[in-house]
């Protein structure tokens, strides 16, 4: 999995061998939309309603399994994108990971996959705080990813440190890509 932060909630994302495209019109000028957009397979919207996005309960949702070989009709290897609160969605691709961004509002209700998850927050110091923090009380991702400005970053960091407990955590920096 690689994620591309470009700034707000615009991000690229390589995930299960595609490529999608979240909030492509938030990217800041100066992105070359064309190049923001080449070779994606779908782009969808995090914080505006996408009624294409199927809505799914997080807290009963399960990752698919990768299909094996051995089976005669294996499971379809499809990534998912999947709405799992007003402004958070599940991205689905079996062998990786879930990896779920949330950019503010109420934080989705998670089940015990979130422990092995990938976690973007998107927003001010103060939202990424609360996020974080109700994330972190209730679940331990693989990894979590701040999409913020420096100042948003630090606060997050010293306000979320003491939570962290097994998550890694990792600042998404506008443009560099992150694999994970």
């Amino acid at each position: 999995m690689k994620l591309t932060w470009f700034a707000d909630t615009a991000m690229r994302i390589h995930i299960g061998g595609k490529i999608f495209v979240a909030d492509a019109e938030r990217a800041p000028r100066g992105i070359d939309f064309r190049e923001l957009l080449s070779g994606a397979d779908r782009t969808f919207h995090l914080v505006d309603e996408d009624s294409e996005l199927p809505q799914v309960d997080p807290a009963q949702w399960r990752p698919r399994r990768q299909g094996r070989l051995i089976d005669e009709a294996p499971m379809r290897d499809e990534v998912s994108v999947l709405r799992i609160g007003s402004s958070a969605v599940l991205v689905d691709a079996p062998g990786e990971a879930p990896l779920v961004l949330i950019a503010g509002g109420e934080p989705p209700r998670f089940g015990r996959w979130t422990n092995d998850a990938v976690v973007v927050l998107f927003g001010d110091g103060e939202a990424i705080v609360a996020l974080g923090t109700v994330l972190l009380d209730v679940a331990e991702p693989k990894l979590l990813a701040l999409a913020a400005d420096g100042a948003a970053v630090e606060q997050a960091i010293a306000a979320l440190g003491e939570h962290l407990d097994g998550t890694g955590l990792v600042s998404l920096e506008p443009g560099m890509a992150v694999e994970v």
